[in-house]
């Protein structure tokens, strides 16, 4: 296999470092961006420096994005893959009694960093014909009551659907991965019926690992509901 180059934006911990532990033993370089860079360094150790480049980047910037796939390709000269998966949470209270600051940072993480992502990272994935991979949830697929969380979500589904149409006939491929509840740092209590976070990265790895002529739309991964006593 020819060395392929795959970049994951908040890639310090959680489904970002399952998939570069993942995305490590099938060979490939990283690019692994994260707003603290301090937390990469680890990982980076873990997997091999001499096959990793670690970046400290606030996806809501765009010259920052810029600065890391210039990185990117100063470091290992090409860019063939993008898991576009940096996201934050937000508060209780719903529509109602939310913090209204958590919404702003949320939305701006969620949907305008992520696009910022796209667009930063698609003269490199034109040139080789790559993959863009989007963090979704099943959150994006039904309704919750109250959740602007959901709602960034269901945003990152139409980016998605919407890149696609964009890039027809560019060779760019386009993957949403949609997980249901996955045990993370996200949560401050671990939930009680959940995905690991390396069953989301086997889902990336899957997409990314299917010939050019596949192209794998979407994946929605949920645990498999508990057994009835």
């Amino acid at each position: 296999m020819r060395e392929r180059v795959l970049l994951i934006t908040g890639a310090s911990s959680g489904i970002g470092a399952a998939t570069a532990r993942a995305a490590a033993r099938e060979g490939y370089h990283l690019v692994l961006a994260a707003r603290s860079k301090d937390g990469l360094e680890a990982l980076a150790q873990e997997l091999g420096p001499e096959n990793v480049l670690t970046v400290g980047v606030d996806v809501t910037d765009l010259e920052a994005q810029k600065t890391m796939v210039d990185e990117t390709l100063e470091r290992f000269g090409r860019l063939d893959a993008v898991f576009a998966n940096a996201g934050r949470g937000g508060s209780p209270g719903g529509f109602s009694e939310a913090d209204p600051e958590s919404w702003k940072s949320m939305l701006m993480t969620n949907v305008y960093g992520l696009g910022l992502t796209i667009q930063a990272c698609l003269p490199e994935l034109r040139r080789s014909h790559g993959h863009i991979l989007l963090t979704g949830s099943a959150a994006g697929r039904t309704t919750i009551p109250g959740s602007m969380y959901g709602a960034t979500k269901w945003a990152v589904s139409g980016i998605g659907y919407n890149l696609r149409e964009e890039l027809r006939g560019s060779g760019i491929r386009v993957t949403l991965i949609e997980p249901g509840m996955v045990n993370t740092p996200f949560f401050d209590e671990p939930p009680e019926h959940a995905l690991e976070d390396r069953d989301v990265a086997n889902a990336v790895m899957y997409a990314i690992s299917q010939p050019h002529h596949v192209d794998v739309n979407e994946i929605l991964v949920r645990p498999t509901p508990p057994l009835e006593e």
